[in-house]
């Protein structure tokens, strides 16, 4: 199978199956000398895992991470880093029941036609619990990251209905409320929604929103490479996630030019800013220095109990209520996996951007030797 890799110079390569005995990551291009260690990871595993709140599946898996390869002595090495995450909560009888059937909304119809044979315990490698591994190697990314002064910061913006109030934004919520919205008073509103559309035996959608801040200006290239198609064939590569948007997003198309452009001043420390923010930070296809915004948006869970129509692998209708242990809103826990996904993303373009200048290599390696005619 190909198609499980993603990056340039920081590539990373996710392996395993949800019900399989372990899935993982592994990340080439981590330079040497980072401090990093399981417990610099962990924290992100653990706000992605199941079974942490009522409005998650009961699954509950501990995500626990480990470091198999490329770090010695607390410092990553420069080979490649290996990490394993074990799944130890399986219940692959709980799909044994639609070996043969294909379940609507999922990839079990694609992924057979494709292939001619499919995992069909939690939807083996299509399933979500692969952004598991994502998420490990993002948290790698986001340490390096940090350490460059760039922070992206994901939450949930809505739920259904349910919108934040970004006036009330409190971002220590993230990580606290069971929604991921910065807002208490929308994160306990979207916690009714999703417990009635799961008493109804359905499920949820929502919007997740990122904001990267600190970002040099001119990453990404102006062509097939834009750092906005990056991060977007990035984010949308997460299970479930159906569209994205940058800045003003598709508003833009009801704007007109004197509104949507950003007009440029000069700061008091006389640098290059802009008036206002429509372009969501990104010019060309290159970062242009202010904060980054991307908007995904999540379908709701197609799991549900509900009764739905469908048909066999040998091509009869038949219906089917799906059982097993399922997200009633995929949302919450998108939200470190598109920080995550971001992460690798910028990441690898500020490497790739460190040769697109003479000078930056002169400035590396020292003097040239020859005169540059």
């Amino acid at each position: 199978m190909a198609g499980s890799t993603i990056g340039t110079i920081f590539k990373v390569t996710t392996w395993g199956e949800s019900h399989g005995k372990a899935i993982g990551a592994v990340i080439d291009g981590v330079p040497a000398g980072l401090k990093l260690t399981e417990s610099d990871i962990q924290p992100y595993m653990d706000r992605r895992a199941p079974g942490r709140s009522l409005i998650s599946t009961p699954r509950k898996e501990s995500d626990t991470v480990e470091i198999l390869s490329g770090v010695f002595e607390g410092m990553t090495t420069g080979c490649p880093i290996s990490l394993m995450i074990r799944n130890t909560s399986q219940h692959s009888a709980d799909y044994s029941a639609i070996s043969e059937i294909y379940r609507p909304g999922h990839a079990d119809y694609t992924f057979d036609r494709k292939y001619g044979f499919r995992d069909y315990r939690g939807g083996g490698r299509s399933s979500g619990r692969e952004t598991a591994a994502r998420v490990a190697a993002g948290a790698v990314a986001l340490r390096i990251l940090n350490f460059l002064g760039i922070d992206i910061c994901s939450y949930t913006l809505s739920i259904g209905p349910v919108h934040i109030d970004k006036d009330k934004f409190d971002r220590s919520l993230i990580s606290l409320s069971a929604t991921c919205m910065p807002d208490p008073d929308a994160d306990k509103e979207a916690v009714a929604y999703i417990e009635a559309m799961r008493d109804q035996t359905d499920s949820a959608g929502g919007v997740t929103e990122t904001v990267i801040k600190g970002m040099p200006v001119g990453i990404g290239d102006p062509v097939f490479e834009k750092l906005s198609a990056n991060l977007a064939k990035a984010t949308m590569s997460i299970g479930g996630c159906k569209a994205v948007e940058f800045g003003d997003g598709i508003n833009v198309s009801s704007s007109v030019g004197s509104e949507n452009n950003d007009p440029f001043r000069m700061s008091d420390d006389k640098t290059v800013t802009k008036a206002a923010n429509h372009s969501g930070g990104l010019l060309g296809g290159m970062s242009d220095g202010s904060d980054i915004i991307i908007r995904n948006y999540f379908k709701p869970t197609p799991s549900i109990y509900k009764t739905q129509h469908t048909v066999t692998r040998s091509g009869e209708n038949t219906d089917i209520n799906i059982a097993g242990r399922h997200d009633p809103v995929i949302v919450p826990r998108a939200v470190v996996v598109v920080e995550s996904m971001c992460a690798i993303t910028i990441l690898d373009e500020l490497m790739i951007n460190m040769s697109s200048r003479l000078s930056y290599l002169s400035e590396f390696y020292g003097k040239p030797r020859c005169k540059n005619t």
